[in-house]
């Protein structure tokens, strides 16, 4: 399904909610700005237990050259993932998450240097599922640092299900795998059955 909103409207926050509760989340065109509502089959997920950081990665967890926060300056990540010469994140699509975030279902996972973000994650967490929308970094490893918190809050809260969408080889090498979409919705509505808090 497909629906072209005004730039100066965001998405309602049910509408969002309940699109990610039946296996859909939105995309705007980099072009034309249209929201599309999309649910690929296969989908891709990551199985918490699947993620082994490499000995680099390691390494720098370890020497605490980042600082990881968490929702600390959430508009702030979500405009430098979308900050990028073509890109679904459009002005709409940030604002929309913005409120979901104001009300308690987006969150960044940040990772900081000197003072200054560094890099980062963002996603929606609903039940004991989060759906991982996008990353970026500043400086080397600064996203994946941010990944792999991410991954440990997950796992010490309780998470079942980490939604990655669609499947591109840096996220097979994170531990993706793709499921058939009829898989995919019963595994969420099994994760959408329990409750979890992120933070």
């Amino acid at each position: 399904m497909r629906q072209r909103t005004d730039r100066h409207q965001i998405i309602p926050p049910d509408i969002l909610i309940g699109a990610y509760a039946t296996g859909y989340f939105p995309m705007a065109d980099a072009v034309t700005g249209e929201i599309g509502w999309y649910s690929p089959d296969p989908r891709a997920v990551i199985e918490l237990d699947a993620f082994v950081p490499t000995r680099s990665l390691r390494r720098t967890i370890r020497k605490g050259v980042f600082d990881v926060r968490t929702d600390t300056v959430f508009e702030e990540v979500i405009r430098a993932c979308g900050d990028r010469d073509a890109t679904w994140i459009s002005g709409l699509i940030i604002d929309s998450y913005c409120e979901l975030h104001r009300l308690g279902f987006a969150h960044s996972v940040e990772a900081w240097s000197g003072g200054e973000l560094a890099g980062g994650l963002y996603g929606v967490s609903l039940g004991s599922a989060f759906f991982g929308e996008s990353m970026f970094h500043r400086e080397p490893y600064a996203s994946m640092v941010a990944y792999a918190a991410l991954i440990d809050r997950l796992k010490s809260r309780g998470y079942t299900l980490l939604d990655t969408q669609f499947v591109t080889e840096h996220l097979l090498r994170l531990g993706a795998r793709e499921v058939p979409r009829r898989e995919y919705l019963s595994c969420l509505a099994a994760a959408l059955k329990k409750e979890c808090t992120f933070l």
